[in-house]
């Protein structure tokens, strides 16, 4: 039986804190590029995202992101664009929060994109968390 000669499996992979970076530079699009929001998680590393030029596209998370930096609803993307199918694209980087507020004071993002929080949501003031009865509601309590 031969010996293990391996640093370790997956348990030890997963206690990496390689991708925590506390401060990285703010990387903008170039050419072949676009800004995108993430509409819909589809599964199998896939997604559905809503680009800045105003088209849909599927879009297919990179296998260095995979596991790794995780995508929901509502983050904003760096989509590589494919010269052989425009409705199809692969998301490079995801912005941090704070990174997609630069973007957006930058003048990279339109000033309607929200990126605090998911796109299904509906929107809920914070002073509507009351209920208001009528007169005669109250006299019947």
């Amino acid at each position: 039986m031969p010996k293990n000669k391996g640093k370790g499996g997956k348990n030890r992979k997963r206690g990496k804190n390689e991708g925590d970076e506390e401060r990285r530079e703010l990387i903008f699009k170039e050419d072949g590029q676009e800004y995108a929001q993430i509409q819909r998680m589809l599964g199998n590393g896939r997604c559905e995202a809503a680009c800045i030029d105003g088209t849909k596209r599927l879009c297919h998370i990179r296998g260095k992101m995979h596991k790794k930096v995780w995508i929901s609803n509502g983050d904003i993307v760096l989509l590589g664009l494919r010269d052989f199918q425009d409705d199809k694209a692969d998301v490079i980087l995801k912005y941090m929060p704070d990174e997609a507020r630069l973007l957006k004071a930058y003048g990279e993002l339109p000033e309607n994109v929200r990126f605090n929080e998911a796109l299904d949501e509906e929107d809920d003031d914070p002073n509507d968390d009351y209920i208001e009865f009528e007169d005669e509601d109250i006299d019947r309590i």
